[in-house]
């Protein structure tokens, strides 16, 4: 069932996919990086706890060779992951694509 939401300027709309490792596959996610959600924007994937900043340089970017940015894990201090009076982990995202795995930015 599909839940469509309005935010950020886009619409956004949840689906659950039975077979997620596929759509994860077809975006050149390593499966050492993939996570439980999967958001598809404007062509380019982001696979699980990715800063918004990050998303935002890239898809304004477009590089060549990369079809998105992923962050295995759950990082401590990560989107979504942050908890109060604990200090957050050091994480990278990395982008992927046919250049394979390359790190894109440092947290």
């Amino acid at each position: 069932m599909a839940q469509v939401r309005k935010g950020l300027g886009k619409t956004v709309r949840a689906v659950d996919t039975p077979n997620r490792a596929a759509l994860q596959a077809k975006y050149g996610i390593p499966s050492n990086l993939r996570s439980c959600h999967t958001a598809l924007i404007d062509g380019m994937a982001f696979e699980g706890h990715v800063p918004i900043e990050d998303m935002r340089r890239v898809l304004s970017a477009k590089p060549r060779g990369v079809t998105g940015l992923a962050v295995g894990g759950m990082p401590l201090g990560s989107p979504g992951m942050e908890v109060a009076g604990q200090a957050p982990q050091r994480f990278e995202v990395y982008s992927v694509g046919s250049a394979g795995p390359r790190v894109y930015a440092r947290h």
